[in-house]
């Protein structure tokens, strides 16, 4: 069997085996391949310990404190008890964020610089337990995952002309449906995000307070259509008509 028709072959069977399930969390149905847990929850710790490996991290007792307080608060709110999590703080003048499917939060002292409160970070950490809940990772992966291999198949057929429609087909597939649907999975996450803070018992209007400040100390942006998150303007918008629709303004 040629390469082409291989790789056209894999993409169908992997999507006769992915399942369309209804997330009732987000309201929508979500594209998943199979995807081995446990192989999961490994790849994750690997990641996070290689990411306290190589990257420096405060010390600070009270710092350290601080977000691990404000997570547990976030974590139970998110009803994600059963897992065990970890958190730690890098020290980085960029105000970032990330979670790993495992159970595992990593914010900079650059973020807790800008945050002017708890309310902020609740914020930004409800966020991070928000792309957990809706499985973001994986769906990500399983969308990336059949893209790919049809983008090889098409790539394959091409001929002497493979390494153009390569990155036509590419730059095509980036543009059209996996940097919207990141976008998509960061709305999703902030809306989910201010549900976890409220019931936390902190105040919804500042995940649209820190948005702004994120938005304030930018250098440049990537425009929206080009990039793997929505605009500081469309984020704020779609917060401020959220918390109002659900009475929290």
């Amino acid at each position: 069997m040629h390469r082409p028709l291989i790789l056209t072959f894999a993409a169908a069977v992997a999507l006769s085996t992915a399942a369309c399930a209804y997330n009732e969390t987000l309201g929508r149905n979500q594209f998943m391949l199979p995807i081995d847990q446990n192989a999961l929850t490994q790849q994750s710790e690997a990641a996070w310990a290689e990411a306290l490996r190589t990257q420096p991290t405060s010390r600070d007792a009270a710092t350290i404190a601080r977000v691990r307080n404000v997570g547990a608060r976030i974590v139970e709110a998110a009803g994600l008890t059963d897992r065990s999590w970890d958190y730690a703080v890098f020290v980085s003048d960029s105000p970032n964020a990330f979670v790993l499917p495992s159970g595992k939060i990593g914010v900079t002292t650059g973020l807790l610089s800008l945050v002017r409160n708890d309310d902020q970070l609740a914020a930004v950490l409800g966020h991070e337990v928000g792309h957990v809940v809706a499985r973001h990772a994986a769906e990500r992966y399983s969308s990336t995952a059949v893209t790919g291999l049809v983008l090889s198949g098409v790539q394959s057929a091409a001929g002497d002309y493979a390494q153009a429609a390569g990155a036509i087909g590419g730059l095509g597939a980036q543009l059209g449906v996996l940097l919207p649907f990141s976008r998509n999975h960061e709305l999703e996450a902030d809306r989910l995000g201010v549900d976890y803070l409220q019931r936390a018992g902190y105040r919804p209007s500042e995940a649209i307070a820190l948005w702004r400040l994120m938005a304030g100390q930018r250098q440049g942006s990537t425009p929206e259509f080009a990039s793997t998150h929505p605009s500081d303007a469309s984020r704020i918008a779609a917060l401020e008509q959220y918390i109002e629709s659900r009475g929290w303004a």
